[in-house]
């Protein structure tokens, strides 16, 4: 009889203590802003646009012409959302940027 008891109460308190599998948001990459891209202009140095939007997430060493500006999003494991910048330097100077922002910025 005891060790029905101790094996009941022990399936009680392992089915309470475990009720699911909390997932956390996951945010990566640089959060940029259309005010941010509109606040660039032609002609700027590769250290003011980072001045203004941050060390880029991906430098390409083979070419040195391009910046990637990345952020992903993933709210308690559901769909990855993601945001891609690409800024264009020619002669070392910004000439250009495109862009696939998100609709709404993601906030915990």
């Amino acid at each position: 009889m005891q060790n029905l008891t101790a094996l009941v109460l022990t399936l009680l308190i392992a089915g309470c203590a475990f009720p699911g599998v909390y997932k956390i948001n996951v945010q990566q990459g640089n959060i940029l802003t259309e005010e941010e891209l509109t606040s660039l202009s032609e002609g700027m140095s590769k250290g003011q646009v980072r001045s203004i939007l941050g060390t880029p997430l991906m430098v390409n060493p083979v070419d040195p012409t391009r910046d990637y500006y990345i952020f992903t999003f993933q709210r308690s494991g559901g769909e990855i959302r993601e945001q891609r910048v690409v800024m264009y330097y020619e002669n070392d100077r910004f000439s250009h940027y495109e862009a696939e922002l998100l609709e709404t910025t993601p906030a915990y």
